[in-house]
């Protein structure tokens, strides 16, 4: 009697590039609550101690990357995945160093959570529907504006037609996992949410941090104050790091089906 290998297991790692284990609770928290694949294997990582332990600024996101890098480097888990998410919501070094390594990791898919956000968002609006960005700081409303228009690769003076663009609560991503009280993360997400709605055709509203994992219900409830009950729960909340998965899921499966072995 033989036997024959007939279905493999897709390995993912969430890589959390701050040192903040809570903040990578919260985005396990996030995962749990997925349908995902019975084949899908998803691992954390939370960066070495090194790195900061909130992302907020230029510094942080350089700082972060060459921390996580080189630790990456040293110990050679990525040779373990199929994938790699990188679960901050910014235009990360990360991403593309990931890409570099890609011949050293084999058939190792990747993107961050910025990056399959803008994908999701476009994949799901309909001709004439907007999605926007509410985030943390004001640092991020030039970063994430700039970040967006390179992705698709529209000029600096150009404006995308479907993008409504970003809204900030003034928080650090740590204010989200016990920074400060919950009602006042509460009552900042939804300013935020409602200036952005008011902006225009709004459907689809990107958590524009990692550490904003599980308060879609907080952004859907100002979209149905604003828009009324019936369009407010159609609005598409985004989580990243969900997104990310998705598109992960799909990226590890045609790299094995379209990469030359």
């Amino acid at each position: 009697m033989s036997t024959n290998f007939v279905r493999r297991t897709t390995r993912i790692l969430v890589l959390n590039p701050n040192s903040s284990g809570a903040m990578t609770d919260g985005v396990e928290e996030a995962i749990r609550n997925m349908n995902l694949s019975q084949s899908t294997e998803i691992y954390t990582y939370t960066a070495p101690p090194e790195s900061p332990a909130s992302i907020d600024d230029g510094e942080d996101i350089l700082t972060s990357a060459d921390v996580v890098y080189q630790n990456l480097i040293e110990t050679g888990i990525l040779n373990q995945y199929d994938a790699v998410l990188v679960a901050c919501f910014s235009v990360h070094p990360l991403v593309g160093r990931l890409a570099e390594m890609e011949g050293a990791c084999g058939k190792l898919a990747g993107t961050g959570i910025f990056e399959a956000s803008i994908l999701t968002c476009l994949s799901l609006l309909t001709p004439g529907q907007k999605w926007g960005i509410v985030t943390t700081g004001k640092f991020w409303d030039h970063h994430l504006t700039e970040g967006v228009n390179v992705f698709l690769g529209i000029g600096a003076q150009s404006r995308n037609a479907k993008f409504a663009g970003v809204e900030t609560t003034g928080l650090v991503a740590g204010d989200f996992h016990g920074g400060i009280k919950p009602a006042v993360v509460r009552e900042k997400l939804r300013e935020a949410t409602a200036r952005l709605l008011v902006g225009g055709n709004v459907e689809c509203v990107v958590m524009g941090c990692a550490g904003m994992a599980g308060l879609e219900d907080i952004i859907r409830s100002v979209a149905v104050e604003m828009y009324g009950v019936e369009r407010g729960n159609r609005l598409l909340v985004i989580d990243g790091v969900k997104a990310g998965i998705g598109l992960l899921e799909q990226m590890a499966r045609n790299k094995r089906t379209f990469q030359r072995t």
